[in-house]
């Protein structure tokens, strides 16, 4: 060949290659893939706005290739859709093509077909396109309306539930759209579980292993799934569930485009929110849909009722008892309670009523969504099946009609949360007119043996000082019960038990000291570790405070709030028995020069979100709304692994359903964390801790106490000193000279993060409660990016005559409040 021809060829041959070259990363630049184009392994298409990539990948530590779509710009690799789920490839010779007919399919190195979309509609110019929201679709290239998409992602979307996408049924085609987990984190395949939205009879969701219930989150009550008391409108995201002729599906949407979320169904069977927390670079848990043994399925068998504040979580309802005595006896409740009346559809049958519950499973029910709750009871009345009837909507006064026919299973107590479920009853379980006379006859006889009882409890009361002194500290002192405190049940701890658990409470076991007594570190014979709060003689924390954590800690359930052992009142004494924490209390860390060298701002940052969850929980999301009253970071306790546990509920108060604060003639906290309103007017809210969490992250992030804090230019206090030195800076963009010098160095990456914690921290102690953020909108700023507002001027206190110790009673003319205009 001469040297000229060969030349050319050359030339025309590079000039190929490169066009073809130049075709692949094209195609890979954008979101679509038009009719016989391949994406290969080692190319992507990435969706409009950068959101989400689809291409080959391996999950976790596998070697597999799957076809995925994951989020573009987390450098952590989360995948959210795997195509092949079934047949991955094991090289990375495969190529994913869309074919003339509209079917994706994914090709390997023989050519051979391993995964298809099956999609059975054709057009003319079929495109695949990933969109914004994660759904990969195939549609016209001229038609662009959802509801004609050949094929899409949202319709099969794996164990991830992305914002927008539907979870349950097109009732018309009679498509399923539902979550099935993958085997484990490093393989997609489908697992044991899945997720389903129940469409026979009311709809309600379940979880599956196989065909077996794992866990039902109770039916749809107009606001939130009954059984799912955590589940709450929240700032992150908005949620419904759609039920009509046509589609039956839940819906979730972020509420800002700022904030990444997902739905998960885990390897191991549960479900959980997830939001990325940017400056972290981690997934950060915000919500688990099972949270405690109650949550399995039917664990206490019909006609039974879980409440895991109770020992045992199961008990039957009043006119019911256990079918089985000797399998309840070992804790085996799944044969359920029977009626100890049965129903014989008689004259005089009638309903009693049982309220904050998540309603029984209604696979088996009949629903009408325009009958008033009347006519609901006389519809169950007239039909001898018909075992309970409940509203269907929870909003304003009530609305529809739920009516079961079988035996009522998978009943909880949720409290605040629960519903109002009416069960059919004999007529000789009912409090009839007729039985009057039956009354008159019992009550005479009741009084003797009452009498008779209390003569023998007064003979047996030296035996029974434990039991006794917690009946007392539990009544008034005219014997008259207080509200509320009927079904409480106490875990109690022998007085001898805890004096050898703390070697005699010697010094040597002493943790620490303050107004209310001493807290020791105890071990009991079975070597589990305790902390012991024995409270002083004189303490300030008295018998009212004692009853109160304990009341208030015992039905709390949260990974930072320290959980409550059991109590003591023998001998005279008042103690309270905890976890042990062995990093102590957040006070001596960030406040001590040795210590505070050991916690880099990582560890701070995770102990700021760790507080905010605890106190969200108490505000929001605990079957109890309390209010903590003495937020301080002596307070805050840390485990092992330095994870914050909020303590000491003495002072806290529990506020009803709808209420979110009061007010006091006895002021009692710590001064320095005290809201202004508080501490002059007693008026107490949720607003108060969330001051009161305010100077505490302050002070995690300057290392000084607000309390002791000194500055040489003038005689305020840290939040003087915040408003008069860092309000200035602040819209210079330079607070970072509040940083406590034991971090500094590992917060010069973070210093984005420093300052919005500094700003969120200004946000919460402005002066006026209206103008600070909830709990919620808190933990949504510090774990987004979400635009902040603009703090207003600090409320912050100037000493006059205070020589009280931390936690005391407070009255208002000890403290004057000051505010601070900016220059």
């Amino acid at each position: 060949m001469e040297c000229g021809n060969f030349t050319t060829v050359l030339i025309t041959l590079l000039f190929s290659i490169t066009l073809f070259c130049f075709s692949l990363h094209s195609t890979a630049a954008v979101d679509i893939i038009k009719a016989n184009q391949n994406i290969s392994d080692g190319l992507t298409i990435v969706s409009a706005g950068g959101h989400f990539e689809l291409g080959f990948a391996n999950p976790g530590n596998s070697t597999n290739r799957y076809v995925s779509i994951w989020y573009k710009n987390i450098p952590k690799k989360t995948i959210v859709w795997v195509a092949n789920r079934e047949t991955p490839l094991n090289t990375t010779s495969g190529h994913l093509k869309l074919n003339r007919d509209g079917k994706l399919v994914i090709l390997n190195a023989s050519d051979q077909v391993v995964w298809s979309s099956n999609s059975s509609t054709s057009v003319n110019n079929p495109i695949v396109q990933l969109l914004d929201s994660g759904n990969l679709v195939i549609r016209d290239e001229t038609d662009s309306s959802p509801e004609n998409y050949l094929w899409q992602s949202f319709n099969k979307p794996g164990s991830t539930l992305l914002s927008g996408s539907k979870l349950g049924w097109d009732l018309e085609t009679g498509l399923e759209t539902y979550l099935n987990s993958w085997k484990s984190e490093d393989d997609p395949s489908p697992g044991e579980y899945t997720y389903h939205i129940n469409r026979n009879g009311f709809p309600q969701s379940f979880i599956l292993k196989g065909s077996a219930v794992q866990t039902r989150a109770g039916p749809w009550n107009g606001v939130q799934f009954s059984g799912r008391a955590n589940l709450k409108p929240n700032p992150i995201y908005k949620y419904e569930l759609v039920s009509n002729d046509k589609e039956l599906y839940y819906q979730y949407e972020v509420n800002n485009g700022s904030v990444v979320t997902r739905l998960i169904l885990h390897p191991l069977g549960y479900v959980q929110r997830l939001v990325w927390l940017e400056k972290s670079q981690i997934w950060q848990i915000y919500l688990t849909g099972q949270m405690d043994d109650c949550d399995r399925y039917a664990l206490c068998g019909s006609y039974g009722s879980c409440n895991i504040n109770r020992s045992p979580v199961c008990s039957c309802f009043d006119g019911f008892e256990p079918k089985s005595e000797q399998e309840w006896d070992v804790a085996d409740w799944s044969s359920g309670c029977v009626r100890k009346v049965k129903l014989s559809c008689m004259k005089g049958e009638g309903f009693v009523k049982h309220s904050g519950l998540k309603l029984p499973d209604t696979q088996r029910s009949w629903y009408n969504r325009n009958m008033s709750l009347d006519e609901c009871k006389r519809v169950c009345l007239k039909n001898c099946s018909c075992t309970a009837y409940a509203n269907i909507d929870v909003r304003g006064s009530g609305s529809g009609c739920l009516l079961w026919f079988n035996e009522l299973m998978d009943i909880r107590e949720e409290n605040e949360n629960g519903q109002d479920l009416y069960i059919r009853m004999a007529a000789s379980e009912l409090d009839k007119d007729g039985r009057s006379k039956i009354r008159f006859i019992i009550i005479p006889i009741l009084l003797i043996v009452t009498m008779t009882l209390g003569a023998c409890m007064w003979i047996m009361r030296k035996k029974k000082k434990h039991t006794e002194g917690i009946r007392r500290m539990y009544y008034d002192h005219d014997g008259g019960h207080k509200k509320g405190d009927e079904d409480l049940e106490l875990p109690l701890f022998d007085f001898t038990t805890l004096a050898n658990a703390t070697n005699g409470f010697s010094t040597h076991s002493k943790l620490g000291e303050g107004g209310f007594g001493t807290v020791y570190k105890g071990t009991l014979d079975e070597g589990k570790d305790i902390a012991v709060k024995r409270l002083s003689k004189d303490s300030r924390q008295g018998l009212k405070e004692f009853k109160n954590e304990v009341s208030c800690i015992a039905q709390l359930q949260h990974r930072n709030l320290v959980k409550l052992l059991g109590c003591s009142v023998q001998e005279g004494e008042r103690i309270l028995v905890y976890e042990y924490m062995p990093n102590k209390s957040l006070d001596s860390f960030i406040f001590e020069k040795k210590q505070s060298s050991t916690l880099d701002w990582p560890m701070r940052y995770n102990i700021i979100n760790g507080i905010a969850r605890g106190l969200l929980y108490l505000h929001q999301d605990s079957r109890l709304r309390i209010i903590h009253r003495d937020l301080k970071a002596s307070n805050v306790l840390l485990d092992h692994e330095m994870n914050p546990k909020i303590s000491d509920f003495g002072t806290a108060r529990i506020c009803g359903d709808s209420e979110t604060g009061a007010n006091t003639t006895r002021v009692v906290g710590t001064y320095g964390y005290m809201s202004p309103e508080y501490a002059t007017d007693g008026i107490f809210s949720v607003k108060s801790d969330v001051y009161s969490f305010g100077v505490m992250l302050l002070e995690i992030v300057s290392g000084k106490r607000n309390k002791n804090f000194t500055h040489p230019d003038h005689n305020l206090n840290l939040l003087g000193h915040a408003s008069a030195e860092v309000w200035i800076h602040y819209r210079d963009g330079n607070v970072l000279e509040l940083v406590d010098e034991a971090i500094a160095k590992s917060c010069h990456e973070h210093q984005v993060e420093v300052f919005r914690a500094i700003h969120i921290g200004l946000l919460c102690v402005q002066q006026y409660p209206s103008d600070r953020p909830t709990m919620a909108t808190v933990v949504l700023m510090l774990t987004s990016e979400i635009l902040l507002p603009v703090p207003k001027e600090p409320g912050f206190f100037t000493l006059r005559k205070l020589h009280e110790e931390d936690s005391t009673s407070l009255s208002s003319n000890h403290l004057s409040v000051t505010t601070m205009v900016p220059r």
